[in-house]
């Protein structure tokens, strides 16, 4: 095609056709035409984030008195041994199914990944909460990690169901709907759980309830999860599908005629955007390696407090209830979002969001410190102290984890960091899987070696938990990592 001049007019690559019967296109036209915010599209999205999320954060305050029940421990001091196990077999069987989804849903679309990952958490959870073996309890809770491949597909979703404007909304809904899990979760766990024990005028213990103590909290979430997947019928997919081999090829001439056109590299993708070169950019695996760290510490911090808030005095925990430890995993989870929305605004406003993370750090190691010393208290102050050190706790590692986040996406061009983001989660996942098993093991070891090391073993227990975040502390700093130049980005 010629233009004034006998130059050649060479057509925008951003412009797109619309292909009849493409659901793509057709939101595509749907969002030029309507310029509000997509309401119901994001309620939907919200929805489905949060039952996804919540059999990881419910399974915490029970999981003690789960595999006490199941019988698989010959002595007290092994069940934090199982217990691990079972909060690890999630987080492993998603490393090896994440980027999978992510194919499956570049491939058939964003909506059939959801439907799927959804009808998973109705199916084996609920078949979680009816175990009557531990290998039962393991394999429900493998194939619930496998299949529930939500993660990286719904936040490809949430930025492509709405207009660019909105995109940073769409995203901040997932995050906040993973926040309100930390809340809803904990409390659905540890107020339902063992009904008949707690509730013996609402549950006789002939009832499925009373016979399957734990499958209440499995099931209230499964209702919620199959109330979302009705949902999704109305969700419209957003991935394109042109089966028009002519209109591609058109598309891939244009594209070389651009190439042809404007010389010296400027159309041409850099080398950075593949996979292989992503691994090789320092800033952004350092970033990643930092992020995974954390992550390892903030799992195996949940696994082992969750252990040992419940455990008995003679090995120096603090025989709380589940409902207790509900309690107080909820009020640190509502602490958190209120810090998010009214107190972390201000501090990023005056430090930025990356400088805080040192200063959290460092904070968080001496709070993990006093936790042992927290077992000779008792009553009404035991309980005050432990949700105010919890809250804190999780205060700092949701600073932490935003600077570590907001390090990742800074260390890439924008139109990379899908990839990138891909490539933490697989890692984070990894790191995550590894968490509860490690920390499983270790409070297990701990509560068979009280005396007659150099320190009790629920000191060392904390002591090694605290080592994780000492080595993210100092990786944070030179030769490993640049802040100086992680700030200038930011």
């Amino acid at each position: 095609m010629m233009a004034a001049g006998g130059e050649v007019a060479v057509p925008l690559l951003g412009t797109k056709r619309r292909h009849d019967g493409c659901p793509g296109c057709r939101l595509d036209e749907a969002n030029k035409t309507s310029t509000g915010i997509p309401y119901r599209n994001f309620f939907y999205i919200w929805i489905v984030c949060l039952a996804s999320t919540l059999p990881i954060q419910s399974l915490f305050p029970y999981l003690y008195f789960m595999i006490r029940d199941l019988k698989i421990a010959k002595q007290e001091q092994d069940i934090g041994f199982y217990a691990g196990f079972v909060g690890a077999t999630y987080f492993l069987a998603r490393t090896f199914s994440s980027v999978p989804w992510g194919i499956f849903a570049d491939k058939y679309g964003r909506k059939p990944c959801i439907v799927i990952s959804i009808l998973s958490v109705v199916v084996f959870n609920t078949l979680f909460g009816l175990s009557t073996s531990y290998w039962m309890a393991i394999v429900t809770r493998g194939l619930l990690g496998l299949l529930c491949g939500i993660l990286g597909p719904i936040k490809a979703y949430a930025t492509e169901v709405c207009r660019k404007e909105h995109q940073a909304l769409g995203i901040s809904l997932v995050t906040s709907s993973r926040a309100i899990a930390l809340v809803i979760g904990p409390a659905i766990g540890g107020f339902l759980a063992q009904p008949a024990e707690k509730y013996p005028n609402l549950f006789s213990k002939e009832s499925i309830f009373g016979r399957f103590p734990y499958f209440l909290p499995s099931f209230v979430i499964s209702i919620l999860a199959a109330g979302s997947c009705i949902a999704c019928i109305w969700l419209p997919e957003t991935l394109h599908f042109h089966d028009d081999e002519k209109v591609e090829a058109i598309d891939a001439l244009e594209a070389q005629v651009i190439d042809s056109k404007l010389e010296g590299g400027k159309a041409k993708e850099d080398s950075d955007t593949s996979t292989k070169n992503l691994l090789r950019n320092w800033q952004l695996m350092s970033a990643v390696i930092l992020y995974c760290i954390f992550c390892l510490h903030d799992t195996a911090y949940l696994e082992t407090f969750s252990l040992w808030a419940v455990s008995s005095r003679k090995f120096r925990g603090l025989s709380l209830t589940s409902q207790d430890v509900g309690t107080v995993l909820a009020v640190s989870g509502v602490g958190v979002l209120v810090y998010q929305l009214a107190v972390y605004p201000f501090l990023v406003k005056y430090f930025g969001a990356i400088r805080p993370l040192r200063p959290a750090a460092v904070l968080s190691i001496l709070l993990l410190i006093t936790y042992p010393f927290m077992a000779n208290l008792q009553e009404t102050e035991l309980k005050i102290l432990i949700n105010i050190a919890s809250l804190l706790k999780n205060v700092f590692s949701a600073t932490i984890t935003t600077a570590c986040n907001i390090l990742q996406n800074t260390a890439v061009a924008q139109e990379q960091r899908g990839v990138a983001n891909g490539i933490s989660v697989t890692l984070m996942s990894l790191f995550k899987g590894v968490a509860p098993a490690a920390a499983g093991i270790l409070f297990s070891w701990a509560q068979k070696h009280m005396t007659g090391l150099f320190l009790p073993g629920d000191q060392i227990l904390f002591l090694m938990i605290n080592m994780v975040s000492i080595i993210g502390l100092l990786l944070t700093f030179k030769p490993f990592f640049n802040m100086s130049s992680a700030l200038r980005r930011s």
